[in-house]
């Protein structure tokens, strides 16, 4: 029994530990996008980062011809959307905001999205709390670009729409297929805009280099990691680790772009990922029904 114990300790302390891991990894990769867009721009960043997803997820996807029909992949295309408008909007917003403050606002899609059916009063707190958290980022200090503001706010409603339109592609495409079709989607939707911005673009042998480092860390390792971190912890607690990826993102920011965030504008950051980390450590377990229960039962 304790033996069992012991087990199941190891293995959610190793799923929560790489789980860490992917938070780092993505906003590193995010930091060095911010060193990297000055080059040659956000849609060039981002085409380069969905290229090396499609070339890592390709080789495993072999369709059948009579299985591509709309009725079937449209959710997988709408997903593709949401991924080029979610990575354009929230790069150019780094670009302009700094990516502490970027990350900051973007997350506020998938927190309002977990406590949108909530009627607890401690949620209706824990937004009050994040949105004071907001308003602290973005107006008691300095000047504060409107424009990237808009931009992070428009990459938190894609989040969000990721999110749901996730679940659906999961439901309806077996394995990497779902995740494939909207990687392609999102990589045409993108190499036009990148191909405009080419000519005043400064390539070099280090920023390709940056570009497939963005695309390993940013994509790449986070998305060949989640399936194995999903099977050692709880969703509960992925989530509570990732409500703490801003404060993650404020760090590489100092680190890798030397942003100088004041302390107003860390207790904001500080204030929205406590209120995110509340709100869904305090979460009631959704029930489960009998199919999912027999589904478990088979894995």
């Amino acid at each position: 029994m304790s033996e069992g114990i012991g087990t199941g300790r190891r293995r959610t302390l190793v799923g929560a530990s790489t789980q860490v891991g992917t938070e780092v990894s993505i906003n590193l990769g995010s930091a060095l996008a911010g060193v990297a867009i000055p080059f040659v721009g956000s849609p060039i960043v981002v085409a380069a980062r969905q290229l090396v997803m499609v070339a890592v997820l390709l080789p495993f996807y072999r369709p059948r011809r009579t299985l591509l029909t709309w009725r079937r992949l449209w959710p997988a295309v709408a997903l593709g959307v949401t991924l080029a408008v979610m990575n354009l909007t929230f790069y150019e917003s780094v670009h302009l905001l700094g990516l502490g403050i970027a990350a900051t606002i973007e997350f506020l899609g998938p927190l309002l999205l977990a406590l949108a059916t909530s009627r607890r009063l401690l949620d209706v707190g824990c937004v009050v709390v994040a949105g004071a958290g907001v308003v602290l980022l973005t107006g008691l200090e300095g000047q504060i670009d409107v424009w990237g503001v808009a931009l992070a706010l428009i990459a938190a409603a894609a989040w969000a729409a990721y999110i749901l339109l996730t679940r659906r592609v999961a439901l309806g495409l077996p394995g990497l297929e779902g995740l494939t079709v909207a990687s392609i989607v999102s990589l045409a939707l993108i190499l036009p805009i990148a191909a405009f911005t080419l000519p005043g673009a400064a390539f070099s042998w280090p920023v390709v280099a940056l570009l497939v480092g963005i695309g390993i860390l940013s994509s790449a390792l986070p998305y060949a990691l989640d399936t194995f971190i999903l099977r050692r912890i709880t969703a509960r607690l992925y989530a509570i680790i990732t409500s703490f990826g801003p404060v993650v993102a404020a760090v590489f920011g100092w680190i890798v772009l030397g942003e100088r965030l004041g302390w107003v504008q860390l207790l904001a950051i500080l204030l929205v990922c406590v209120a995110a980390g509340v709100a869904i450590a305090t979460q009631r377990p959704a029930p489960v029904s009998d199919l999912e229960q027999t589904a478990e039962g088979l894995t």
